[in-house]
């Protein structure tokens, strides 16, 4: 491998490490204070999802520079497509949570963002094994012969 590979390489396990293991945290944690009712919190694990998700995609794209000619590879295509599902269910995280703080700042009290609850710890679940997918196809499906 090459001294640019391996710097792309470097790069890829970085975002790996200190951008999905922290929005996997992060999405962990927010049902946890939706039912504290702690909006302080809640508005900086918001800024967290999005700041840790747009980080993700540098793990996408120096994937996308070390895959090369292999990207066709089943195992590759597979990882990418497992890739763009957890990142738009990230979006759908954001918006739950943005909606789980208007829900808790308002006068009424009808709504209690419950089924926010719900489906952020259900979605932010199966992107963390996802996650943990993509990871088990790059370590068993080397693109090396």
């Amino acid at each position: 491998m090459s001294f640019l590979g391996k710097v792309l390489l470097w790069l890829h396990i970085g975002f790996a490490i200190f951008a999905i293991g922290p929005l996997t945290a992060v999405t962990s944690a927010v049902p946890r204070y939706i039912r504290t009712r702690d909006l302080g919190v809640l508005r900086y694990l918001r800024r967290s999802t999005r700041l840790f998700g747009v980080l993700t995609l540098g793990v996408f794209i120096t994937g996308l520079i070390l895959g090369g000619s292999k990207l066709g590879a089943p195992y590759l295509s597979a990882s990418m497509t497992l890739f763009v599902v957890a990142a738009v269910l990230m979006v759908f995280i954001e918006r739950d949570e943005g909606a789980a703080i208007r829900a808790l700042s308002s006068e009424s009290t009808e709504d209690d963002a419950r089924v926010q609850i719900g489906r952020i710890a259900a979605m932010g679940g199966i992107a963390a094994v996802i996650w943990l997918v993509i990871l088990f196809l790059m370590v068993f499906f080397d693109p090396t012969p």
